[in-house]
């Protein structure tokens, strides 16, 4: 099914001419807007949702690289698996049988199976992600992607702001989740955005997910800029999160209107900068934006100036992008 937002209108053609009636009137299409009161209630959102881990973390090492960490509860609970781990009171490595990637992967995904069948993951994605101690290294161990979180291993993902030059303003698009998601169902999110599967690359995930979330043609989804890259590391009730998103920006055509092709998206929306922004501030109701698409969204407004430094909480904003991945142990 195709979801036109109630914001495509303002793209259309036929009204250009309006819109250039209106700004030599009055300007009103490209003035500044206040959005103090909005960037103030993004930086309390954001502050509370993204608030670094509190409390105790375990290392888990493969060899002397800290590669996940895990709370008291689940570190306790993987020394049930004496076979695979041996825990401290410090820290959780692997018994010394384990001794390559295949052998410590092969483990992984049986000790995942059991923590599953007792309801202690998110649902099963039969999908892996590759850790390593460093990006760009070889793989230590791959992971079932339901217990990256329980494990606190660093993730990666790429997201990709979907913009539209408009005459009275540059607009965004935003998707919304299927109830069915695993993770974040039925909140608002970036038009584009996905796991880096083990195997896969950046690129390679860009293309897939702007195909199957959009209906992007990969011959336009390969336009999409490097934008930076952004960091997340906050406690979950299915574990910790730790990740870095690598940010893309798309300008799409005024006419393009986004069709999801797996099930996984049920609405788009196009949406001004300004809206993006009031809309990521919500914390109850049927528009809420997941943190990490909030986070994506504050970093577009702040890149294109949107959110401009002489905003007394641009600093607070701009400093929740890059926390720290790494924990004290205890």
């Amino acid at each position: 099914m195709l979801h036109r937002s109630h914001w495509t209108g303002a793209c259309d053609p036929d009204r250009k001419a309006r819109g250039r009636r209106q700004a030599s009137r009055g300007k009103l299409y490209n003035r500044r807007v206040d959005i103090t009161a909005i960037v103030t209630a993004l930086r309390e959102r954001l502050e509370r949702v993204l608030s670094p881990p509190r409390g105790h973390y375990r290392p888990l090492l493969v060899g002397g690289d800290a590669v996940g960490w895990l709370d008291g509860e689940r570190a306790s609970r993987l020394a049930a698996f004496a076979d695979v781990f041996h825990v401290e009171q410090r820290r959780v490595g692997f018994v010394a049988g384990l001794i390559d990637c295949a052998a410590r992967t092969q483990a992984l995904y049986h000790v995942a199976r059991a923590l599953a069948d007792e309801g202690l993951l998110t649902a099963w994605r039969n999908e892996r992600y590759a850790v390593a101690p460093a990006p760009g290294a070889p793989a230590l161990f791959e992971l079932e992607r339901a217990a990256a979180r329980y494990f606190g291993i660093q993730t990666f993902a790429a997201h990709v702001n979907g913009l539209v030059r408009c005459d009275d303003a540059t607009r965004m698009w935003l998707a919304r989740r299927s109830a069915a998601k695993a993770i974040d169902p039925g909140l608002l999110d970036n038009l584009v955005g996905g796991g880096i599967a083990a195997g896969s690359g950046i690129q390679a995930t860009l293309v897939k997910e702007a195909w199957e979330e959009a209906g992007i043609p990969d011959a336009v989804a390969t336009q999409a800029k490097p934008a930076g890259v952004l960091h997340i590391c906050r406690a979950q009730p299915d574990g910790l999160q730790r990740e870095t998103i690598f940010v893309h920006d798309l300008w799409l055509d005024a006419d393009f209107v986004p069709v999801c092709q797996d099930g996984e998206v049920v609405e788009h929306r196009l949406l001004t900068m300004v809206q993006a922004a009031s809309v990521a501030t919500n914390s109850v109701g049927c528009d809420v934006v997941t943190a990490d698409a909030s986070l994506v969204i504050v970093d577009c407004l702040i890149r294109h100036g949107v959110i401009a430094m002489d905003l007394r909480d641009y600093a607070a904003l701009s400093k929740l992008r890059h926390p720290t991945l790494e924990l004290t142990p205890p």
